[in-house]
């Protein structure tokens, strides 16, 4: 490594230094408020509400989390959160599947059809009003389901997986066929296991917009068992009402209320940064399906 520097310019080494030190600066910007959350999380509330924490805990405690996990109310909306996060990201990542590798077939009947409408459902919409009164007569307002089934396809993915399924021989489907294996056998131990970094790239995307979606308990949930984690902290953030926030964490002497809120945010984001690296060598390939037409 030292040869090489060697062998390069004085240019060539200031316009490296530089861009180094963009990349430093650039990776502190980003991973600084994180960390600086996580250290506030780990740090008694009053002292830290004194500021002057920067780089690590001045008074370590864990009643911030304690305090968290203490709350059934916190706890139902992370079991809530989990929850509609598993089902609704395999129930998405499956029909959307199913969808974009049906509609693969250049052989459906009126395939051109379902496109059209897939592409219009894109870009148009009928707004909040009509929407709330559809979820309605489904009877969905006010249940478990309408964190799932309005989500059930993702238009988008379905694109990008179309995109993918059509580059897939046609012959392996064949001769899988001719071996005697059903539609949904091919589509189970053929088309499945070769689409895994498109999967992947649905996965994430789908799984982190349930993780962090607020929007459905704000607005189509009225019952508070049913209220997800996201909507909790958002609705902890936009109070004006600090005492009432106190009262409802039951913060004590040695916790606050942004420090209990630091803790909920670390939990909140924990589970994603644990899933992302086990997704991220998939991410690239994922997401570059279909960005290419020859």
């Amino acid at each position: 490594m030292l040869k090489a520097w060697k062998m390069k310019s004085k240019e060539d080494i200031v316009i490296d230094f530089f861009n180094y030190l963009l990349c430093i600066i650039i990776m502190f910007v980003t991973i600084y408020p994180f960390y600086y959350i996580l250290v506030v999380s780990f740090n008694e509330g009053v002292d830290a509400s004194l500021g002057g924490i920067y780089w690590w805990p001045r008074k370590w405690t864990l009643d911030n989390y304690q305090k968290f996990f203490s709350d059934v109310k916190w706890l139902r909306g992370l079991g809530i959160t989990v929850l509609r996060t598993i089902l609704g990201t395999f129930i998405g990542i499956l029909f959307t599947t199913l969808v974009a590798y049906g509609l693969s077939f250049k052989e459906l009947v009126n395939r051109k059809l379902y496109m059209v409408i897939i592409i219009i459902s894109m870009y148009f919409s009928g707004g909040i009003i009509p929407y709330y009164t559809l979820l309605k007569e489904l009877h969905l307002i006010d249940t478990f389901a309408v964190y799932i089934i309005p989500g059930a396809l993702n238009t988008f993915f379905i694109l990008v997986g179309l995109s993918f399924f059509s580059d897939i021989p046609s012959s392996l489907r064949e001769s899988a066929k001719i071996d005697g294996a059903s539609e949904w056998r091919v589509f189970r131990k053929i088309i499945l296991p070769i689409s895994t970094p498109f999967i992947a790239t649905c996965i994430l995307f789908v799984g982190v917009g349930h993780w962090n979606n607020w929007y459905d308990s704000a607005f189509f949930v009225r019952s508070k068992n049913l209220k997800t984690l996201s909507y909790l902290m958002m609705e902890v953030i936009n109070s004006t009402q600090v005492s009432a926030i106190s009262q409802q964490f039951g913060a004590s002497s040695s916790t606050t209320t942004v420090s209990i809120q630091t803790a909920a945010m670390i939990i909140a984001t924990l589970p994603i940064i644990c899933v992302y690296p086990f997704l991220q060598r998939y991410f690239v390939t994922g997401i570059m399906v279909g960005s290419v037409k020859e």
